[in-house]
């Protein structure tokens, strides 16, 4: 029954690993850049990320529905299987991540104030000490960060190689289509190589079954232009390059 569920449920799970994938690697990165200028992390942000059992943040979901989706899919290919791995290992690597921002930005500001108030010798000895443990957790978040990064990087190609069986996927295209700025930010120069891998020499093809989904959903007039720039796109009237000028785009739904 369950397995049955998931199998009915695979045109979602495939668009919102994607989409998570694209959203939670956008946060992350953008703690990592911080932590390059400023060797420190947000505890707050990370722990958003991640949630708990039961509130589940972005990454726990985006774990949760790799799960689902790989584990439960015997037939899946190899790229599938490593990219499940990929996603869980994110996920539990920013934990770790997580639990060393916190001891930096808790208990290391609290040796500071320990160095800076007069303390015996003995004192100073165990403080000295004990702060060189504190110390390390800035090397181990900078393996952590560099891990999570080369994760991050093989994810893409793994996605790239994943995902061309899935192009009838109408979802997918929908999410490609209605976010393709979010998409084109998280996979950087590998966006490119994302559509080709998927709709080959027709591009358009995103166009047609981005459309299609937005009918389904009523979005009738969204579907119209969808199939417009599709057709536009056939007859070389413009590229997929600066796709997103001038078309309003709609809040992204992050649940289902």
């Amino acid at each position: 029954m369950f397995r049955a569920w998931i199998r009915s449920k695979r045109s979602e799970f495939v668009r919102d690993i994607l989409r998570d994938f694209c959203l939670s690697q956008q946060v992350l990165e953008n703690q990592f850049r911080m932590f390059d200028d400023e060797e420190r992390l947000d505890f707050e942000v990370l722990r958003e990320v991640l949630g708990v059992e039961m509130n589940k943040g972005l990454l726990w979901r985006l774990k949760d529905t790799a799960h689902h989706l790989f584990r439960t899919d015997r037939g899946a290919d190899v790229h599938g299987q490593l990219l499940g791995w990929c996603l869980g290992y994110i996920f539990h690597e920013t934990m770790k991540l997580k639990e060393d921002a916190y001891q930096r930005e808790i208990y290391g500001g609290r040796f500071l104030e320990f160095r800076q108030i007069g303390l015996r010798p003995e004192e100073r000895g165990i403080v000295g000490e004990l702060s060189k443990v504190v110390d390390q957790t800035r090397e181990s978040m900078r393996r952590e960060v560099a891990r999570i990064r080369f994760i991050i990087s093989s994810s893409r190609q793994l996605f790239i190689r994943y995902l061309p069986e899935h192009r009838e996927n109408a979802l997918l295209a929908r999410l490609l289509y209605d976010q393709n700025s979010l998409v084109r930010m998280a996979f950087v120069l590998d966006y490119q190589a994302l559509i080709t891998a998927l709709y080959g020499d027709h591009p358009e093809r995103m166009f047609h079954l981005a459309a299609q989904s937005l009918l389904l959903g009523g979005w009738e007039r969204e579907a119209a232009l969808a199939e417009e720039e599709g057709l536009a796109l056939v007859a070389g009237k413009e590229s997929l390059a600066g796709r997103d000028g001038g078309r309003k785009v709609r809040p992204l739904e992050v649940q289902p």
